[in-house]
């Protein structure tokens, strides 16, 4: 069939999977979801301690065998030890096979994994990001079945429905009681939220926390609770924190990039959202966290404060907290150290989990009441799709995140990204993959010009009346290849690779294994 953003989804896929294609951004709306109970937990009588040994006492213990589905959040990226640790101790110790790894995202770090999915060992792979050699063994179509690709939002309506259901959970938590109330600060590995891990907890069947700091009893207030927790492991490191903070999490000096984000602040101020008491989130990217900057100053110019501001967070929003000009920062994941260390410790900045943060199948996500986003893009095509996940060779190498999920919810969604990269343009007839839908986008931003979806005539006259000159993202595009050119097509074998869920859970597009070059061709 094809689907609401024009992708052929296979039939077959769709029967296999019981799904159906894209259909629009609020097709489900008032469709109910079967919630799954979390699993019924056994009466235990009074004990000292749940430390265990090791993490293969540990696997042991919950029944880990062969065929079952492990989770793990990333919340110290490509700093993260326990995934690694986790499958070394299931295959090579315990010789487990058939396993599937349900993540919240997969990095760099997790590059043993691939090894493991080449081996067949690992055969399936359900995460939000896929990149460095896992996306490539998975784009080469070594992965068993097909990978399942699901935003932060997703996710937990994916964990919370029953579809994605979880054998072990295992929780990188940097301080831990001996039974296993844990958060993300106190220790030594610091990565402040813990909200990625908190719907994995509560829905698994069993859960193994493995921290490097135990605690004194009771660890309080706790990410995860004692409740939920089978066994506690202490090991020598969960991971390096220092590589929490990535570039692309770091503000942009650019001066291109700042231009940019000069111009975002300038179309945020220009429409009736941006008012005392305005929401606001920004994604990972350069130009979009140097947005910050100057929204600030447009916030002063108009003496107004931000009510509060959501998502992954890093230093400069909470710079913004600490002088009060935004009421409160709610957090489900950290991006770099100063907003490690502000969590817990700096007034009204909180916790979240990813449920309460953006799933679409819940009574009061805070994505739903976003004004304002400011997002990232690898590509965005004339119908304003978005791409974040594949790269220009198709290879997967990126993450949906919680792009999508904002995308739909906020008031305003604006995407920041320079109209060219390299030799490629990222303004484009055809995104490879759809990963955020275009009736979710509203603005694109460059560094050539501004372009607003049609859809929004209404932001169209706010740009007008404040003299905002802007064009057609059709103009933007003509540009982009006359500066380096059209690219040829890609070439796709029939296989499917990867499966894009839009957040709703309706199929948004599909990933193919990408055809082996022929140099006879060229």
């Amino acid at each position: 069939m094809i689907n609401k953003v024009g992708r052929e989804i296979p039939d077959e896929l769709l029967a296999k999977y019981g799904k159906e294609g894209y259909q629009g951004k609020n097709y489900m709306d008032g469709k109910y979801i079967q919630k799954a109970a979390p699993k019924t937990r056994r009466c235990e009588k009074p004990a000292e301690s749940k430390i265990v040994a090791s993490i293969v006492d540990a696997l042991k213990l919950c029944g880990a065998k062969d065929g079952m589905t492990f989770s793990f959040h990333h919340h110290l990226r490509e700093g993260d030890y326990v995934v690694n640790m986790v499958m070394a101790a299931a295959i090579e110790e315990l010789g487990l096979k058939d396993l599937t790894i349900a993540a919240t995202s997969l990095g760099k770090a997790h590059d043993p994994i691939a090894a493991y999915i080449e081996e067949g060992k690992v055969i399936g792979i359900q995460t939000s990001g896929i990149r460095d050699k896992i996306g490539e063994v998975v784009s080469a179509g070594k992965l068993k079945t097909p990978a399942i690709i699901r935003s932060h939002g997703g996710r937990p309506r994916a964990i919370e429905g029953g579809e994605v259901h979880i054998d072990i959970a295992f929780v990188a938590a940097p301080t831990s009681d001996c039974v296993g109330n844990c958060r993300g600060i106190g220790g030594k590995s610091n990565c402040g939220s813990l909200g990625y891990a908190m719907t994995d907890a509560k829905y698994a069947d069993h859960v193994v926390v493995i921290t490097d700091c135990l605690v004194d009893f009771p660890n309080m207030p706790a990410s995860v609770e004692a409740i939920d927790v089978d066994a506690v492991v202490e090991v020598e490191s969960i991971g390096n924190p220092k590589k929490i903070a990535s570039a692309a999490a770091r503000i942009s000096q650019n001066p291109r990039d700042l231009m940019m984000a000069e111009d975002v602040a300038r179309v945020i101020a220009a429409t009736p959202y941006f008012k005392e008491g305005f929401s606001f989130q920004t994604g990972v990217g350069g130009p979009s966290l140097a947005a910050n900057l100057f929204l600030e100053k447009a916030m002063d110019e108009k003496g107004i404060k931000m009510g509060w501001a959501i998502g992954g967070i890093c230093g400069p929003m909470v710079e913004l907290l600490k002088k009060g000009k935004v009421g409160k920062v709610i957090d489900v994941q950290d991006f770099d150290l100063d907003a490690v260390n502000s969590i817990n410790q700096t007034p009204n900045h909180f916790e979240m989990s990813a449920s309460q943060y953006a799933n679409p199948a819940n009574k009061g996500a805070f994505v739903n009441k976003l004004d304002y986003v400011v997002l990232a893009a690898l590509e965005i095509d004339t119908n304003f799709n978005v791409n974040v996940l594949t790269g220009s060779d198709g290879v997967l190498r990126g993450a949906p995140g919680g792009h999508p999920d904002t995308a739909a919810g906020s008031k305003c969604c604006i995407i920041v990204t320079p109209l060219t990269r390299g030799r490629m343009a990222t303004v484009c007839e055809h995104v490879v993959t759809v990963t955020t839908p275009g009736d979710c986008v509203d603005v694109l931003v460059t560094d050539y010009g501004i372009a607003v979806n049609p859809l929004r005539q209404d932001i169209i006259e706010c740009l007008d009346a404040a003299g905002i000159k802007h064009v057609t993202i059709e103009e933007l595009k003509e540009k982009a290849y006359s500066l380096v050119g059209r690219p040829d097509d890609l070439e796709w074998e029939d296989k499917v690779v990867a499966i894009l869920e839009a957040r709703d859970g309706t199929i948004l597009d599909v990933v193919r294994k990408i055809k082996p070059f022929d140099p006879d061709k060229n």
